[in-house]
């Protein structure tokens, strides 16, 4: 999955470094990049006896967002699950000077495993397709257990308030994304339609779900896990930039949004029940992550859904801003940039519907 480098990096000035502070890496390296990782540059690196490792470092040049791009935050709950038995690659250094390569960068284990780019895994039989599914539910129930004090995590979020902080933060982020210019149309991104009035639906207490206070990754999904290459096993979940401490909730809807929102690499219609054989149905999934979490999200499910929705739009415009500034690092940015407009209606109508049903339910 890694080739030609995109983004090129000094790579005498990155030698010199692993030389000095990663002695699990035989210099001279050899640097491909790979094509996924939307937010970070990821690169795959192999030292001089062929052992292969990956390079994640923030964009080049001047970021849309403060918030965004955070590799320390990844760097640190990496190293802190070592500890667990969640499964992540083990995590070997972090660099925060950027006079290196340009921007802070860590490296990691690379997992030689299965990677699905479609959530609906084709090429697997329909059992083994069932368990993979399974056991990324099993996994992301066990990662929510994981108490954040107990593995050096305290200062890592605050217990409560997730959702009004993920709304404040959308909010400046799409704001800055919005004003973005295209270098050569000179045109700017713009704002989402009817932004405003789902960040008024969104802030609305009394229907937000309550407060849970446990570690979330922030886009679990399963093109974000490596699976182990003949065992229906997760060995690794990836991409941890937008951990933090929140709501539980937030990851599983992530996880199950292929039964609700179309994406670039997947069409619901291969969700819809009895469509792939072997593929759980999201009452299936609900049903193991209450098992195995003690988490059971039905209650809450309808306005996280349409949360993810409003959530996804905004990541989408990122993606668009990043690539109006040729900053995007995924050899598909171009692609995804054209989803913003269809996804922000797409998430308004899904609010429109919690609306509708919220207003049916106080007529009782």
């Amino acid at each position: 999955m890694a080739g030609e480098v995109r983004q090129p990096i000094d790579i005498p000035a990155l030698e010199r470094y692993i030389s000095q502070n990663v002695p699990d890496i035989k210099t001279p390296i050899s640097v491909k990049q790979f094509g996924f990782g939307q937010s970070n540059p990821t690169y795959q690196l192999t030292g001089a006896n062929g052992q292969h490792f990956v390079m994640r470092k923030k964009p080049p040049g001047q970021l849309l967002s403060k918030t965004a791009h955070k590799v320390e935050r990844e760097y640190k709950i990496i190293h802190a699950l070592e500890k667990t038995d969640v499964p992540v690659p083990k995590a070997y250094c972090l660099c925060e000077d950027s006079s290196v390569i340009g921007t802070p960068f860590y490296i990691m284990e690379f997992l030689d495993g299965r990677i699905f780019t479609d959530p609906a895994m084709p090429g697997v039989g329909p059992e083994e397709r069932t368990a993979l599914w399974k056991d990324a539910i099993r996994t992301l129930a066990k990662f929510h257990k994981v108490i954040p004090s107990k593995v050096g995590l305290e200062t890592f979020g605050k217990p409560t308030g997730f959702y009004d902080r993920q709304i404040a933060t959308f909010t400046t982020i799409s704001k800055a994304q919005a004003s973005a210019v295209d270098v050569e149309s000179k045109e700017p991104v713009g704002d989402l339609p009817h932004f405003g009035e789902m960040v008024q639906f969104f802030s609305n207490k009394a229907t937000s779900p309550k407060d849970r206070g446990t570690l979330v990754h922030g886009d679990y999904k399963i093109d974000n896990m490596v699976f182990h290459k003949t065992e229906p096993r997760v060995i690794g979940i990836l991409d941890w930039e937008m951990a933090t401490v929140g709501h539980p909730l937030s990851d599983y809807c992530n996880l199950t949004s292929p039964y609700f929102l179309d994406g670039t690499d997947h069409n619901t219609n291969n969700f819809a029940p009895n469509a792939v054989k072997g593929l759980p149905s999201r009452d299936d999934c609900m049903r193991w992550y209450a098992e195995f979490s003690g988490y059971d999200p039905a209650a809450d499910v309808v306005w996280g859904d349409a949360f993810f929705s409003f959530r996804s739009s905004v990541i989408m415009q990122g993606i668009k801003a990043r690539y109006a500034l040729r900053q995007a690092s995924s050899a598909r940015a171009a692609e995804y940039a054209q989803k913003m407009e269809p996804m922000a209606l797409a998430a308004w109508e899904r609010v429109k519907k919690v609306q509708a049903v919220l207003e049916n339910k106080s007529k009782l």
